[in-house]
């Protein structure tokens, strides 16, 4: 009797790979003092194995961008479905700080790569393709699954390559996100951006190997049951909770493409998205069964701890399986515009995030910045390995904000997904018309998020300007 084996070879994979991560940090000074996680170092052992080795096996990376796509919308689930304590009901700012953050960076480097490529459409390269402006958007802040599925759209109508651009600006962007963000890290953790209490602990023995201490010694976890395991077991029932809710998220989008269907050809391109950011569909829906079970009071029944190892889980494979899943490919004819389009976006946004993130955030400024940045260059699951490092219990509101902040950005950014193909259709006919009225739109979403950025950061907002990170100790943690 013949079985399918193949993601299960690809899951073993990734797992020796995160076992091997693990030793490393164990053993290594390096890792331990940079704080890296072993998430990404497995992503990397992954990387050539997928490129050079895996294919002459007969095995590709379609395993791995499925374990990407699912484990994403997975974690985003678990994440929301946890219980807060019941606390006095109070604005919060941050969730629309948050929103504003991501979509200032979205606008920026929509801006900067349309404005670079219209000056090198009118300088050096007349017949680059002008859609080329929006790369940076696709590869850092969407993904390279994203930017590969838009580039492979546009292959189809009739500019070739584009797909394998797509993939290099994911690579360009988990660069950004991996040794910025630990840079970030590190950086801030020296000059005092995060409160004592947390460098401290981060300098344990224990937090800085990566593995607790042998048994019969202190331990640092502990994991209450809530169901009985005499019925389900806990971890059995919270995975199910999870899975039960994905399952309701992709009926929500089957029956969402089937109403699009009705509006035309807009309508279908605009489905065809929406699969491609599931997250927040998937963080929508938690929303919504959260409420159900709140409103019949059975909240109670949910383990905040399990559904944190749930999408500690996710986040592990997921980012392995990302940074694996990279199409290393020199594209010749496009390398001047990939460096050009990729070093700048890439400062712009790292120097601008920081700047903006010290500022505009009321509480657990340093958390969010790490996390927003990860999430503007390589997409979430690398900032959520990034916010492990000085949150790994995510104890912190940054996580569960950015998953609230996340519907809120997609409703801003609709009108940049309905226009994506707008300069390959002006280019088609031999105009850049098309280009300019995207250009356009991207100046007034930075303009609107700048005037959102007024209003959030109060009295912060241009406050000693001459430093990238202002100065102030958070009071409310959590």
């Amino acid at each position: 009797m013949e079985f399918e084996w193949t993601i299960f070879l690809d899951i073993g994979v990734i797992s020796f790979a995160l076992l091997a991560g693990t030793f490393i940090r164990t053993r290594v000074k390096f890792f331990q003092k940079y704080l890296i996680p072993n998430n990404l170092t497995a992503g990397f052992i992954l990387l050539p194995y997928y490129n050079w080795v895996a294919p002459s096996l007969g095995f590709d990376t379609l395993n791995l961008e499925n374990i990407v796509f699912h484990f994403l919308n997975l974690s985003f689930i678990s994440m929301i479905l946890r219980v807060s304590p019941r606390r006095a009901k109070k604005k919060n700012p941050d969730v629309m700080a948050t929103a504003v953050t991501l979509t200032t960076q979205y606008a920026l480097q929509c801006f900067l790569g349309t404005g670079l490529v219209l000056l090198l459409i009118f300088t050096v390269m007349p017949d680059l393709f002008p859609g080329f402006g929006l790369f940076p958007t696709l590869g850092y802040s969407l993904g390279p699954g994203q930017a590969f599925a838009i580039g492979k759209g546009w292959e189809h109508m009739g500019f070739p390559g584009l797909s394998d651009v797509g993939l290099t600006f994911g690579a360009l962007g988990f660069v950004w996100a991996c040794f910025g963000g630990i840079f970030l890290v590190n950086y801030g953790l020296r000059k005092g951006w995060l409160e004592r209490s947390k460098y401290d602990k981060i300098n344990e023995e224990q937090v800085r190997s990566g593995v607790q201490k042998r048994k019969g010694e202190p331990r640092t976890s502990t994991v209450s049951d809530i169901t009985t395991p005499e019925a389900i077991d806990p971890l059995s029932f919270n995975l199910a909770l999870v899975l039960g809710t994905y399952l309701l998220t992709y009926l929500l989008l089957k029956v969402i493409t089937w109403a699009l269907g009705f509006v035309g050809p807009l309508g279908m391109e605009l489905a065809v998205n929406l699969w491609g950011i599931m997250f927040i569909f998937s963080a929508l829906t938690a929303m919504l069964v959260k409420a159900l079970m709140g409103a019949m009071k059975i909240e109670y029944v949910v383990d905040n701890d399990r559904l944190t190892r749930i999408s500690g889980f996710s986040v592990d494979y997921m980012v392995a399986a990302a940074v694996g899943a990279i199409s290393i490919s020199i594209l010749s004819d496009y390398w001047i515009p990939i460096l050009i389009l990729g070093v700048v976006c890439g400062v712009m946004s790292t120097v601008t995030h920081i700047w903006l993130s010290s500022r505009i955030f009321s509480d657990n400024a340093f958390y969010r910045s790490v996390l927003c940045y990860g999430a503007i260059t390589g997409t979430l699951p690398t900032g959520l390995a990034l916010l492990r490092i000085i949150d790994p219990n995510f104890e912190t509101p940054a996580s569960r904000d950015y998953m609230y902040a996340s519907g809120i950005v997609f409703l801003l950014v609709i009108p940049i997904l309905l226009t994506a193909n707008a300069p390959a259709k002006g280019a088609l006919e031999g105009s850049l018309h098309n280009t300019w009225l995207v250009f356009a739109l991207y100046t007034f979403y930075l303009i609107l998020c700048f005037g959102l950025y007024l209003f959030l950061s109060g009295n912060r907002r241009f406050k000693d300007p001459s430093n990238i990170w202002l100065r102030r100790m958070d009071t409310e943690l959590l």
